[in-house]
């Protein structure tokens, strides 16, 4: 056999692969999956129920699951005949009480193949957060080959259904609450996004953790505002905190990639912005017999965005030092609040605290770990902040 006829022949070895796909889905025909969202049904026990059936099954809470899909038609992209105030989106929605059950009774009702690759996001709601352990809502999602890993996981303050509404035509609500977790590098007030592949190890680690909270308006805008409280031990719902207690709370981790502090300048009782360039945060725990303590050194560097005091030069030191240290005690003032939040009120280490202590002493924390978070609310944290100016702008040249 001549060079010539073999590579021939592996030519159209290479080639055949490529004359089609066998497991092709033509896009018309799908029904694209792009958000879900889970609320809580409550439900009254009916007659024939309070007074018993005799070896039937307990009642059990009933959940309404919305998915959002994106077709041709609701995109405009199938039809000729397609009218500009139609929706870009077609929310479902079905009742049970198990995921995959409800999910597979969804399809009597829609003529599409539901597809879920591209989904982007799950949104549960507040009452089914604070009624069902988080694993068994999940452990669906988690475990199906189908949905896309780095889907991301919200949760709503009230229905959850809410949020995938909108009153604009061409908005598509799944895509805009992924496209809003984007501004986590602007702001310390979002969180970075919690996916399907990273809420699994939180899940199984017994510790209090923290969720992306999106409010929905009367209105139909959309908002996130603040984090929920996930309880270690129950898994569930603890509570909320606000924007101003997640910029506390990101101070302490020092996962900020930017934002602002306001505060005010003593002097004449204008406002001063402070533009976060930098920020770095070292949790340093300690061990003396059975107590056990932490400090906390913040540190940032960062530039005036915007001052009031008209009668200052930004350059002059004694202003930047007085400036440094008006932004010191407000972040110290963040910091101080979250703290007294998810130690005394939720009692939760939401902020990584026992982690340290794992890294450090991991013989203290083998025998802390099984009750941290009530031990963590009583443990003393102290912290110190320190801000430099590292650039003032050009208004003063």
């Amino acid at each position: 056999m001549t060079i010539r006829t073999l590579l021939s022949a592996l030519l159209v070895l290479t080639l055949l692969p490529l004359t089609g796909c066998w497991s092709n889905k033509e896009i018309e025909d799908l029904g694209l999956i792009v958000g879900t969202s889970l609320d809580l049904e409550k439900q009254e026990a009916s007659r024939e129920a309070s007074a018993g059936q005799a070896g039937g099954p307990p009642q059990r809470d009933r959940i309404t699951i919305t998915n959002q899909f994106v077709t041709a038609e609701t995109t405009g992209k199938g039809t000729k005949t397609s009218s500009s105030q139609q929706k870009a989106y077609n929310n479902v929605s079905e009742t049970g009480d198990a995921i995959l059950p409800t999910l597979r009774n969804m399809v009597l009702r829609i003529e599409k193949h539901a597809f879920a690759e591209h989904s982007k996001v799950i949104i549960i709601g507040e009452d089914l957060a604070r009624t069902l352990d988080l694993k068994k809502i999940l452990d669906f999602f988690i475990r199906e080959q189908e949905m896309r890993p780095s889907g991301l996981l919200l949760i709503a303050q009230n229905r959850a259904s809410k949020t995938l509404e909108s009153k604009k035509p061409m908005d598509i609500p799944a895509f805009k609450l992924v496209e809003m977790t984007h501004g986590h590098g602007r702001t310390t007030k979002i969180l970075p996004p919690t996916t399907l592949t990273k809420i699994e190890g939180k899940l199984h680690s017994g510790a209090s953790f923290l969720l992306q909270n999106v409010v929905s308006s009367t209105n139909g805008d959309t908002k996130f505002a603040g984090a929920a409280v996930i309880e270690g031990k129950t898994r569930k719902l603890r509570g909320f905190l606000n924007e101003k207690e997640i910029e506390g709370l990101t101070w302490i981790s020092g996962e900020g990639k930017g934002g602002l502090v306001k505060s005010v300048d003593k002097q004449t009782g204008q406002p001063i912005i402070y533009e976060i360039l930098s920020m770095k945060s070292k949790i340093k725990p300690h061990v003396d017999g059975d107590n056990i303590s932490f400090d906390i050194k913040i540190e940032s560097e960062g530039r005036i965005a915007e001052h009031w005091v008209v009668s200052e030069k930004t350059m002059e030191t004694e202003f930047l030092k007085r400036t440094e240290k008006a932004i010191e005690e407000e972040v110290e003032r963040l910091v101080e609040n979250v703290l007294d939040k998810i130690q005394h009120e939720y009692r939760a280490d939401v902020a990584g605290f026992g982690n340290k202590l794992r890294i450090k002493y991991p013989h203290v924390w083998k025998a802390a770990k099984k009750d941290w978070d009530e031990t963590f609310s009583e443990v003393p944290i102290k912290h110190e902040v320190k801000i430099t100016i590292k650039d003032y702008g050009t208004s003063d040249e």
